[in-house]
C-alpha cells in the first residue's frame, strides 16, 4: 500500500509541474494555441475551426473568451452538437457569445460587473462564485484568468447560447 502511495505521489509530482508549465506558457501563446494546448477544449477548438474563426482568435485582440469545456459541449447532446456544427451561421453566433472583443476582462473585473450583462447573460456573484445567467440557464465560471498574449480565457461549465430572434 505504501509503495502504491509513493508511486501515486511520484506520478502527481511529474504531472503537476507540467500543468503549471502549460499555464505559464499561455502568456506566450494566443487564445487558440492555449486552448489547443490545454487538451480540455477539443470540441471548442473544433467548433472554432468549423466556423473559420481561428484567424480571428489568433489576432491581436485583446479578447476575453468564456471557454466551455468538452464536458459542457457534451451536455448539449450528440444530436444537438452535430446539428450546430453543421450550421456555420448558427455555430458562429454561438461562439461569438463566448467572446468579448477589444477587452481582456480579468476575474476582478468580471466580479465588478455584478448585475451587468455580458453578451446577453447577467453576471451574478455570490461569495467567490461567479455565474452567467439568462432565464433559467446558469453557467458557472470554474477557472479564471488564463492569460494569453492576445487576451484572457475564463473556463465555464456550460455553452452560452445567443438570444433567440
Amino acid at each position: 500500500m505504501f509503495k502504491k502511495l509513493l508511486s501515486l505521489a511520484a506520478a502527481l509530482a511529474l504531472v503537476a509541474p507540467a500543468f503549471v508549465f502549460a499555464e505559464d506558457k499561455a502568456a506566450e501563446m494566443d487564445i487558440v494555441d492555449t486552448a489547443v494546448g490545454a487538451k480540455s477544449f477539443t470540441k471548442l477548438v473544433a467548433a472554432v475551426k468549423a466556423a473559420d474563426l481561428v484567424d480571428t482568435l489568433k489576432g491581436a485582440g485583446p479578447f476575453t473568451v468564456f471557454a466551455p469545456t468538452d464536458k459542457a459541449f457534451e451536455a448539449l447532446g450528440e444530436e444537438t452538437l452535430t446539428k450546430v456544427l453543421a450550421d456555420k451561421e448558427l455555430l458562429t453566433k454561438i461562439l461569438m457569445v463566448h467572446v468579448v472583443k477589444d477587452k481582456a476582462v480579468m476575474a476582478a473585473d468580471v466580479v465588478a460587473m455584478k448585475g451587468k450583462e455580458v453578451n446577453g447573460y447577467t453576471v451574478t456573484v455570490e461569495g467567490d462564485k461567479v455565474t452567467l445567467v439568462k432565464g433559467d440557464k446558469v453557467i458557472n465560471v470554474v477557472k479564471t484568468d488564463i492569460k494569453c498574449k492576445n487576451g484572457v480565457i475564463h473556463v465555464i461549465d456550460g455553452v452560452l447560447m445567443p438570444a433567440a430572434k
